[in-house]
């Protein structure tokens, strides 16, 4: 590549715009630019020509056209060492562009503020630029594209090191970067508008309710990761661009090793169940299950009720909490016997970052993670829950309903005590989380021991009864789906289970609440069901 002796600049985000342009000038750049890019240049002293000075021709329509031009692409795209390309922009009088430096309109943020209408988004769609980064991606060979405010030092690092020109390689990796810019750019796009659009297939009953017609990932990476949830596989964590609600993907790393992929997944575990509660709550998580769990007014409190639960599988765990983690909750967690490998909360005290991360030898390796603020607004936010098979995908919505106050009801011939109602809505937003057959038995809002992964749903009660140990009787149990048959209503009653809540559905409910009235228990169906496969 020659010397870089002409630049285009068109950006809508100018973050480190004027450094990089008085550089360039430095360099003997000639700088083309338009509306408010050249506005601030001049504004900062720095000499550019605007786009209708270089084509001759003045921006029109609003702005909307002003780089369609064969002076500018016919500049872009020109292949330099082709005889008629050149003889064709000399007989054109066409200057060659070299550098391309273009971001685009902010689309994506101008959609996510509330009450956008849609000529507003649609005024920001973005023609020209798109089309200027993609003639210079296409013409890398020759023309360097910038679309990344981050690239700059580097860009210029290249230029200064390559006495005025940029290397291929470098010019194949911006160019890379450029056609993901407007992949995403247009994903945006094409979401945003085909959420909007009401012409779907007329054998569909609901209209507002179906999923695109095609799926786009999205995702920009966030890190490589050591490996995958095995040491033989490799694994990389990707990221929303723009994320809108508090989660481990904009969550903050204060203290230990990076994440692992086990690590991740055992933390969005965690954070979806804390955020199930509005009182203080902590959850231990093992495997992506919860094998302890609690609500108490105070959050110290809640953890050592939650640890207790299971306090075997505890060692190890993954820890969640849904208020601030105060001095009083980190010296619990760091006791004696405790082994912890990451935490997420939405805040921590000073003192107690300070105690999580030097009280215990482990303390150094803790992976301690700072959500964004929980608000009302965050919680039960669902999403596209999309799960990979064999040539294919598998597209829902997110699992964001816990009850349905019209299907829930109890169906005993003896009510629920307030306490056994609490603590049977406790233990069906823990049992929603946990892995299918899933059986949770709780009193106290806490969670005295779960049965999941099970291929029956008796064995899952058999074993969720054997984790509570002595401390059964008088505590209630959850199920995520129907119970087919009396057998894990016999079992719970022999072991002093009093309540029982169900999504209910099964073709032998009667059997079923037959059952329950002859042990003098209570039972909610919620008519809603939890598979968690």
């Amino acid at each position: 590549m020659d010397k870089i002796k002409t630049a285009l600049i068109s950006v809508s985000d100018k973050e480190g715009l004027v450094e990089f342009a008085q550089e360039l000038c430095n360099l003997g750049v000639n700088i083309i630019s338009t509306g408010g890019t050249a506005k601030l240049l001049k504004e900062n002293e720095i000499k550019v020509t605007e786009i209708s000075e270089h084509t001759g021709f003045p921006e029109i329509l609003d702005g909307r056209v002003k780089t369609l031009h064969p002076k500018v692409h016919g500049g872009i795209l020109s292949i330099r060492d082709n005889s008629s390309h050149r003889e064709e922009v000399m007989k054109h009088g066409i200057t060659d562009i070299d550098l391309v430096v273009v971001n685009l309109y902010p689309f994506e943020k101008t959609i996510r503020k509330p009450d956008v209408k849609l000529d507003e988004a649609i005024e920001n769609i973005d023609i020209g630029g798109p089309t200027m980064i993609r003639s210079a991606a296409k013409n890398y060979k020759f023309v360097a594209v910038v679309v990344n405010a981050k690239r700059y030092d580097s860009v210029l690092e290249e230029i200064k090191s390559g006495s005025g020109s940029i290397s291929e390689d470098c010019r194949f990796s911006l160019a890379v970067e450029a056609f993901n810019h407007t992949y995403s750019y247009d994903r945006v796009i094409s979401e945003y508008l085909g959420a909007l659009d009401k012409s779907v297939d007329e054998t569909q009953e609901n209209k507002d309710e179906i999923h695109p017609g095609s799926i786009f990932s999205g995702m920009e990476k966030k890190q490589d990761l050591r490996y995958g949830e095995n040491p033989h596989q490799c694994a990389s964590f990707y990221t929303e661009k723009e994320i809108s609600e508090p989660c481990v993907a904009n969550a903050t790393l204060l203290n230990g090793k990076e994440l692992s992929f086990n690590n991740i997944l055992d933390l969005n575990a965690a954070w979806d169940i804390v955020k199930e509660f509005s009182k203080p709550a902590a959850v231990v998580i093992k495997h992506t299950n919860p094998c302890g769990a609690s609500c108490s007014e105070k959050l110290s409190d809640a953890y050592v009720k939650a640890h207790s639960g299971d306090p075997v599988s505890a060692f190890g765990c993954i820890l969640g909490f849904n208020k601030k983690v105060d001095v009083k909750t980190a010296e619990e967690i760091t006791a004696p016997g405790h082994f912890v490998e990451a935490i997420i909360a939405p805040d921590y005290d000073d003192e107690a970052i300070k105690i999580l991360s030097t009280k215990r030898k482990w303390g150094t390796n803790l992976r301690i993670l700072k959500t964004p603020a929980l608000s009302d607004k965050s919680v039960g936010k669902t999403h596209i829950d999309i799960k990979r098979v064999s040539g294919g995908l598998l597209v829902q919505d997110g699992d964001a309903i816990l009850f349905d106050d019209e299907k829930s009801k109890s169906i005993s011939k003896r009510l629920p005590t307030d306490k056994e109602k609490a603590d049977l809505e406790f233990a069906f937003a823990i049992c929603k989380h946990a892995k299918s057959n899933s059986i949770v038995i709780a009193k106290d809002e806490t969670v005295l021991g779960v049965g999941a992964g099970l291929m029956s749903r008796i064995d899952s009660a058999e074993l969720a009864v054997k984790k509570a140990g002595d401390e059964v009787k008088g505590a209630v149990i959850a199920s995520d789906a129907f119970f087919p048959f009396r057998d894990a209503i016999d079992t719970a009653a022999s072991a002093g289970i009093t309540g029982i809540i169900q999504p209910g559905g099964s073709n032998r409910d009667d059997e079923v609440i037959e059952a329950v009235n002859e042990h003098n228990m209570s039972m909610i169906f919620t008519g809603i069901r939890h598979f968690k496969h």
